[in-house]
């Protein structure tokens, strides 16, 4: 029987490699930088104005006071957009707005607040320093500087960021497509009326999420029901770069995906961890393929600790995801020599079981209540109030 962290790492060794491709900026979002974004222009281009006020030379105003104040005499006005295209010559003024361009000759801007004016002339009742309220070109970064690092989940900060110093298209890698299949006989579709021992079908509808929140593109492949010539048919993709099955795993006698594909480069076997026991992976004609248990719990379980490492690998993120520690809240039992991912309420700093029902994994209806899961030893049977716990929030 693997530990958690053995079959953790034998998934994470079929990622393929994240494939790097260049898009538009605009759809950027979310992506993973292949590459550094360095700037193309500098930013801000031009020495600008960060007030509402004037444009004047500092030699002309630095004694200006409430009590001896300097009037100037106004030549035009520079406006964002609209710079005034003179040079400012001493004794005189320029109108200016926020973000507009620096006149030529003018050093300092005095914010509107502390002068008077008509449409002829400005007076000065107080200056603060040579050259205040001047956004000074290239402060914030010059062409060349490296504004964003390789290996950054983009933002819409970080496509701001991009945007302001021109780079109009960025390297990033290619979002992941996954493929989803469920199996089953037993499984209805939503807005059919399930048949006498069929159940609603919710895995795919998980999965599809999980995928999404994870930053890849979920393929649905099925669900399928329990043949293997159906499951066969449905792997066979080649629009698709990882594949993810539902259900058939076990060692019951109508386990489809162990049945069709455990001669064709799928193994299966058991991980010591409740839920989600049976488990299988493997290539199959050189597609990966991770196979998880069919009760929906333990399904939400594998994706966070199996599925998501590999999309993340896909994706170019750096490995592993991080456990915080917390403490117990509530007491619970753990099964002897395996690991329990037990679905938790976050509370006032401490976690407490989702459900007074345990970590059974077919209880998808109260999932709903969980925030994530907290990890339990092995070598622990019973948590007691107030024991220490990793915790981790699910990701999606």
């Amino acid at each position: 029987m693997r530990t958690t962290d053995e079959h953790a790492l034998a998934a994470l060794s079929l990622a393929p490699d994240p494939v790097p491709v260049e898009l538009d900026l605009r759809h950027a979002l979310g992506h993973v930088t292949a590459a550094a974004i360095r700037a193309h222009a500098d930013s801000p281009p031009f020495d600008n104005s960060a007030m509402d006020g004037f444009a004047v030379r500092w030699a002309d105003v630095r004694s200006a006071t409430a009590d001896a104040p300097v009037a100037l005499a106004l030549m035009g006005e520079s406006r964002a957009g609209v710079p005034f295209a003179e040079t400012l010559v001493p004794g005189r003024a320029i109108r200016i707005m926020t973000g507009a361009p620096m006149p030529a000759g003018a050093d300092t801007v005095v914010p509107l607040e502390v002068t008077s004016a008509d449409e002829r002339a400005v007076t000065i009742r107080e200056v603060r320093s040579e050259g205040a309220h001047v956004r000074r070109r290239a402060e914030d970064a010059r062409i060349g500087d490296e504004v964003i690092g390789s290996g950054v989940e983009l933002s819409a900060r970080h496509l701001a960021a991009a945007a302001a110093v021109g780079a109009a298209r960025v390297a990033v890698f290619r979002s992941p497509r996954v493929g989803i299949l469920s199996t089953g006989d037993e499984l209805a579709p939503l807005g059919a009326t399930p048949a006498p021992g069929q159940i609603y079908e919710s895995n795919s509808v998980l999965l599809d999420g999980a995928v999404r929140r994870a930053g890849g593109i979920p393929v649905l492949l099925g669900p399928v029901g329990d043949r293997v010539d159906d499951v066969v048919a449905a792997i066979r993709r080649d629009d698709v770069d990882l594949i993810v099955t539902t259900g058939g795993v076990s060692v019951g006698a109508y386990d489809v995906i162990k049945a069709a594909l455990a001669g064709r480069g799928a193994e299966f076997m058991t991980v010591a961890m409740q839920p989600g026991k049976p488990q299988g992976l493997g290539s199959v004609d050189g597609m990966p393929l991770l196979c998880l248990p069919g009760n929906p719990v333990s399904v939400a379980v594998s994706f966070e600790l199996f599925v998501l490492p590999v999309m993340r690998a896909m994706r170019g993120l750096p490995q592993p995801l991080a456990w915080s520690v917390t403490t117990a809240g509530a007491a619970w039992s753990s099964p002897a020599g395996r690991e329990q991912f037990m679905p938790v309420r976050w509370e006032a700093g401490s976690v407490a079981p989702a459900t007074g029902l345990g970590a059974g994994s077919h209880l998808m209806a109260r999932l709903a209540l969980a925030d994530g899961l907290a990890r339990v030893p092995a070598d622990v049977t019973d948590v007691r109030v107030g024991d220490s716990l990793e915790f981790r929030r699910f990701s999606g």
